[in-house]
């Protein structure tokens, strides 16, 4: 049995249906299957946007665009990049030579690294760095939505539509799993019946979803490093 129909049936189970669906690719013959067939995709997808969890984020150095007439209707961007295909979010746009972009840290300044801001702001030697950069997502005429930026070789940090199930962690499959079955309510308990089970399996899915969201935050650590010794030293 794959991890998604596992993830369908937790989600009948939470709204005390007994059924068990054999596949939802294609769906089996029960309605259970069906409905799970239409909603466990959307479910899935609006989870993953949700945040950025680790098994889903990639990095990628950005391909540079001919596009001039995007770039140049703002003074403030100078690139403009195609992006990665399966991209759902942008998180970070950073040089691709920067060592984090979860990064912070004094000493001297790099303009390279930091071309002018929008506001005008400059950084000075000495002052506060932080790798990730300012960026737009903007769609052209022809359709094709590209990434603005100042930053040259730009490299982007993003996360991906996974759909591979065993990608998922223990606590997102929980949490997917009531954010399913409140979808799942209205058509299967239907009335105020399923429209208070419905509320109750999303108060469960927030629980769950913000212990998902700090447990996947600690798989990864976050750097504030001074550059000047003597702050280095305390």
């Amino acid at each position: 049995m794959s991890s998604e129909v596992t993830i369908c049936n937790m989600a009948l189970g939470h709204l005390g249906d007994t059924a068990t669906i054999a596949s939802i690719s294609p769906p089996d013959a029960s309605v259970q299957a069906q409905l799970c067939a239409k909603f466990y995709p959307a479910a899935r997808n609006a989870l993953l946007e949700m945040y950025a969890w680790g098994f889903a984020t990639r990095r990628a150095v950005l391909a540079l665009l001919d596009l001039p007439d995007i770039a140049g209707e703002c003074q403030s961007w100078r690139f403009a990049y195609a992006l990665p295909a399966g991209m759902l979010n942008a998180l970070a746009v950073q040089p691709k030579d920067a060592p984090s972009d979860y990064e912070a840290w004094f000493g001297p300044v790099d303009r390279d690294h930091f071309p002018p801001y929008p506001q005008g702001y400059l950084p000075v030697p000495g002052a506060p760095l932080i790798v990730p950069q300012p960026f737009e997502l903007e769609t052209s005429a022809d359709g094709t939505e590209v990434l603005l930026t100042n930053v040259p070789c730009a490299l982007l940090r993003y996360t991906v539509l996974v759909t591979d199930a065993t990608k998922f962690s223990a606590l997102f499959k929980l949490a997917l799993s009531w954010l399913l079955a409140s979808m799942l309510a209205g058509p299967i308990l239907k009335g105020d019946a399923g429209m208070q089970a419905g509320e109750q399996c999303l108060a469960m899915f927030n629980t769950f979803e913000a212990k998902a969201e700090a447990s996947d935050a600690n798989q990864r650590k976050t750097n504030v490093q001074p550059a000047v010794s003597w702050i280095r030293g305390r």
